[in-house]
């Protein structure tokens, strides 16, 4: 009896201690992201504009984006760019995690190589496909030329569909890394034994890849998706560099749109749109959640 009274102290004052460790980090959080996000929340429910006096207008600010073309497109090219450039990332980040994760020369030297373009700054990274791109003195035009795959100049970034897949390629050769870093992580955790008892039972290289290697990574893959799902679909600086949201507005994304609106002092519409934004990163988020069955694990 004195033992169970004892290790339900020790039980309670664990729990007490863990709690104050948290303390720190959960002010942080409530300061820093759930009062923002409730002070946004609240501020979209107003007419607040700097000519105007505040007025409560209820969900009059979603309403009007719902039937606005430019909040329209913004949210379609945000999507479609979203999906297209994390499908290529994950993708290409599995094929180069499991190229760097054999043994090699040089392995260490290429895993190096690859994290280049990651640690460039995005404006940078930006500036330089601008360069790439450009019309005139673009060194993709004089490549394309050279190799007569087209007669003359193309303007990369002057059409919606060639400065739509301009941009994917460009945030694709950016943040790919990214995910050859994570993946790779959760490679190097699989144990090599594993594999060996596999080609012991004769299963070939393609039946190890998709019944061992996938299932095993899964979750590492999940979380690496998640991080750069939000990151796409909160993306600005590079299409503001690039491209600017144009040619005529195709490629304004979510995060433009708000930045025009607080630029012009409609900041009800601005928080409208950044509470849309946050509703969808969360939306994702839980879908990838679900996804990677995190849920299922955790109850094992």
């Amino acid at each position: 009896m004195r033992n169970k009274i004892a290790q339900a102290r020790y039980e309670r004052k664990e729990t007490r201690d863990a709690y104050l460790f948290l303390l720190p980090l959960l002010a942080l959080v409530i300061v820093f992201v759930l009062f923002p996000v409730l002070a946004t929340s609240l501020n979209s429910l107003f007419r607040d504009v700097t000519y105007l006096a505040r007025k409560f207008v209820g969900l009059s600010n979603y309403a009007s984006l719902a039937a606005d073309f430019d909040f329209q497109r913004a949210a379609r090219f945000t999507c479609l760019f979203t999906a297209a450039a994390v499908f290529f990332e994950a993708v290409l980040g599995l094929v180069f995690a499991l190229l760097l994760n054999e043994s090699f020369r040089g392995r260490g030297l290429l895993r190096t190589v690859v994290l280049i373009p990651w640690a460039i700054p995005t404006i940078v990274s930006a500036k330089i496909w601008k360069l790439i791109f450009d019309y005139t003195y673009g060194v993709l035009n004089f490549i394309v030329l050279a190799l007569g795959l087209s007669s003359e100049k193309i303007n990369w970034l002057g059409s919606s569909i060639s400065a739509f897949w301009s941009l994917v390629a460009a945030e694709v050769w950016k943040t790919t890394p990214f995910m050859v870093l994570i993946l790779l992580a959760g490679l190097q955790a699989i144990p090599r034994e594993v594999y060996q008892q596999a080609q012991i039972d004769g299963a070939r290289m393609g039946r190890r890849l998709w019944r061992i290697t996938l299932p095993l990574v899964w979750p590492v893959l999940t979380i690496a998706l998640i991080f750069r799902t939000i990151d796409s679909l909160r993306i600005f600086d590079l299409v503001y560099v690039l491209t600017g949201g144009g040619p005529g507005g195709s490629t304004k994304t979510l995060s433009m749109l708000g930045f025009e609106y607080y630029s012009n002092d409609s900041f009800g519409r601005g928080s409208a749109v950044s509470v849309i934004t946050f509703l969808l990163v969360f939306a994702v988020t839980i879908a990838y959640i679900k996804l990677g069955r995190f849920e299922r694990s955790l109850k094992k």
